[in-house]
């Protein structure tokens, strides 16, 4: 089953960088995140008082679901809106994937985990991937330009993220579930941004296009209900830090998605650097006993007696593999 959640997530948050491109025109991005997440809302909510599912919570928990809206549903997203008007949604994805190492410091500080050896050796072989495939758009950066900004704001964004995660974690670990506390956060998310889109929005109230209705379809009901649905309840069961690992393979579904609808053209490094994220996700996700058994190493490390790999008399033990 998480391995079914897994790519879902990657499936549908893989393209939804792109769908927020078409939500870039005469809308302000306060607006169309505001339409997105009530949308989304009311999905999750309705489909809860359909099911019969408990929708009344006292006064602080309904304070976490607000402070899980404004960091997961709101203010990291128009960070993101905002930096696609700068730069491509393959390098926002990018920086975003570095929501792994961020979860990963993040398990540490406020859950106080400890991170397996495999899983920094992992995360770190999937960014050195990322950095590859995309590392003449990195050459060209610049605080100057508007690049810059871009990179800032999602770097940003990533960080709102990954503390909503954090939030959502504890949600989660008082028993309720994924979708009363999603359904009511993306409310609180949206409530948060309608002043903004009232006030402060520059734009139409809505673009009648098919373009930017169907993307806004899109990202509330498969980019927020399905996929937002999928990750927080991957987060609940396999820890922040190994579910944000989907992150990393989001740039991959990007340049898929870009071969077949942008024309680009697959290079050595582009090559070089999806083979390096598809290893340190094996790694990550695959579990420590297979791996020994790969390796041809017991569970202390060492090749099993009497294998054609054992050690020689007299030679050095093998090192260790531990977690």
């Amino acid at each position: 089953m998480n391995a079914v959640l897994y790519a879902v997530t990657v499936a549908i948050w893989g393209s939804t960088w792109l769908a927020i491109k078409g939500q870039l025109g005469e809308v302000d991005p306060t607006t169309s995140i505001a339409y997105r997440f009530a949308l989304a809302a009311a999905v999750l909510l309705v489909w809860a008082r359909l099911r019969g599912l408990p929708l009344r919570y006292p006064p602080r928990t309904h304070g976490q679901f607000a402070l899980m809206g404004a960091l997961m549903f709101s203010t990291n997203f128009l960070c993101f809106y905002i930096a696609e008007q700068h730069l491509t949604t393959g390098l926002v994805s990018i920086i975003f994937a570095m929501s792994l190492l961020v979860n990963i410091a993040f398990a540490r500080l406020f859950f106080h985990r400890t991170i397996a050896p495999r899983v920094l050796i992992g995360g770190a072989v999937g960014l050195l991937g990322i950095a590859t495939v995309f590392w003449p758009e990195f050459a060209d950066f610049s605080l100057s330009s508007g690049s810059g900004q871009g990179i800032l704001l999602s770097v940003v964004g990533t960080l709102v993220f990954c503390l909503g995660n954090v939030v959502s974690g504890k949600t989660q670990a008082t028993g309720i579930p994924v979708v009363q506390s999603t359904g009511y956060a993306m409310a609180y998310g949206a409530l948060l941004m309608a002043p903004f889109a009232l006030f402060l929005g520059d734009g139409s109230a809505f673009e009648p296009t098919l373009e930017y209705t169907g993307s806004l379809l899109y990202l509330a009901v498969f980019g927020s209900v399905i996929g937002f649905g999928s990750y927080l309840t991957l987060l609940g069961r396999i820890g922040g830090e190994r579910a944000a690992y989907a992150t990393v393979l989001f740039p991959v579904v990007a340049l898929l998605l870009s071969t077949a609808f942008e024309d680009f053209h697959w290079s050595a490094r582009d090559l070089v650097g999806v083979a390096l994220i598809l290893a340190g996700n094996a790694v990550v996700l695959t579990k420590p006993e297979l791996l020994r058994r790969v390796a041809g190493l017991d569970r202390e490390g060492r090749t099993p007696a009497g294998s054609a790999t054992a050690a020689a008399p007299g030679s050095a033990p093998a090192n260790s593999a531990g977690e």
